[in-house]
Parts: C-alpha cells; sequence; structure tokens
C-alpha cells in the first residue's frame, strides 16, 4: 500500500507492508475490513522522529560515515499495540 506524505524531506510516498495468513495467495483475496471507516489520520510523531533523525545524522557524520540518502521509519507492531511496548527505529543509508 502507498500513501503521499511523511518519510523524509524529498519522499512524496510511503509505503507499507503488511503480512497475510498462507491461504491469501493474492492481497485481493484477503477479507475486506469490518469497519470502513478506520482510523485514517493515523497519529502525528514527527516532532519525535524529527529530532531522533537529527541524533542519527549528527552521531553518524561525527564518527566519519557519509550519508548516502534518506531516513526510513520502521514500524514493526500492529496498530493495536500499546504505545509503551512499540518497537520503531529510524535508518539512514550510510557508506
Amino acid at each position: 500500500m502507498t500513501k503521499e506524505g511523511g518519510g523524509g524531506k524529498n519522499k512524496k510516498t510511503v509505503t507499507m507492508q503488511f503480512l497475510l495468513p498462507e491461504m491469501y495467495k493474492k492481497a485481493e483475496d484477503a477479507p475486506r475490513p469490518t469497519d470502513e471507516g478506520g482510523d485514517k489520520g493515523g497519529r502525528r510523531e514527527e516532532s519525535v522522529v524529527s529530532e531522533k533523525v537529527k541524533k542519527l545524522r549528527s552521531d553518524l557524520e561525527r564518527d566519519g560515515f557519509k550519508i548516502t540518502g534518506e531516513f526510513v521509519l520502521a514500524r514493526y507492531n500492529p496498530p493495536w499495540t500499546l504505545p509503551p511496548f512499540r518497537t520503531n527505529e529510524v535508518m539512514i543509508p550510510v557508506e
């Protein structure tokens, strides 16, 4: 699934991956959501992410790494995971 916005200064899309049981060979075969309204807005933690990106960039540059691209925000938990138990990380490609 792709959506406009987020991900870095010059990014225009965000890509998400969803794991489905093996019985669904194509995304079109998966069951439809039961709540069509859903939470379309998502949560904006941009200030926290921005601070993490700045810190990681600073640490990488200090340690002599050459940054070769924009950051990626990886989120590993399903949406129902309580905030203190979520695992997220900022990744920046380097040489």
